[in-house]
């Protein structure tokens, strides 16, 4: 479990069946075992060495995250540790399973901030986006200012000190980025899902029950 607050930034570099991931902030600190969110993907350190630690990684996450392009090309990723019970939830509940990806259409530079506009990849994930709710951008917490098109656009404002300690500053117009809904609104998704599905198999044996009885074939 992670809050999207991102603690460092690391280098990624793919070797044969693993990733190598070159932490550029020395106050990092990790452990063998432990949980980190690269660029929001929840993956466990096998091996340290230095500066640097090692993850495995599946053919799935390389292919559905931004992960496997970045791998090829040793980009920049956020790193966070997982949360401990003790910790300030200073973002939002984050899982680390990454929703789908999204594509940047504009970014802004304003007198104090930034303006970054993602469009959806995958149009179904636009109903986790509300105004003003919370939402997971290559881990980062970050507050919906504003959306189109139902959600499959939005755009969020980046304070300086999240556009200077993350990796959202190295970003461009047609970049991917990944990202998780807020697991909260997934929650109360699956519960609606759940009690309308159940109300319309209780309607359908009524109907059921009651057109056996009128057409004789139950007492």
């Amino acid at each position: 479990m992670f809050t999207g607050i991102i603690q460092s930034i690391g280098k990624l570099k793919k070797e044969k069946k693993f990733l190598n991931i070159e932490i550029l902030d020395q106050s990092f600190d990790v452990k063998i075992g432990d949980s980190i969110a690269v660029d929001g993907i929840c993956l466990t350190v096998k091996e340290i060495s230095n500066n640097q630690f090692k993850v495995d990684v599946s053919e799935e996450t390389l292919k559905k995250t931004t992960l496997g392009d970045k791998s090829s090309i040793n980009d920049i990723v956020n790193l966070e540790p997982a949360l401990r019970i003790s910790d300030r939830l200073g973002g939002h509940i984050v899982t680390g399973h990454i929703d789908g990806l999204g594509k940047v259409e504009n970014l802004e530079k304003l007198e104090k901030s930034w303006l970054l506009s993602i469009k959806c990849q995958d149009k179904s994930f636009s109903k986790y986006i509300v105004n003003k709710g919370s939402i997971c951008v290559n881990g980062i917490s970050l507050t919906i200012a504003k959306s189109l098109n139902q959600g499959e656009i939005f755009t969020i404002a980046i304070i300086p000190h999240t556009w200077d300690n993350t990796n959202l500053k190295y970003l461009s117009v047609g970049d991917s980025v990944n990202l998780e809904g807020d697991a909260l609104i997934k929650y109360v998704e699956k519960l609606l899902i759940y009690e309308k599905d159940k109300d319309s198999a209780q309607s359908s044996e009524e109907i059921s029950s009651k057109w056996l009885k009128e057409n004789g074939w139950i007492k």
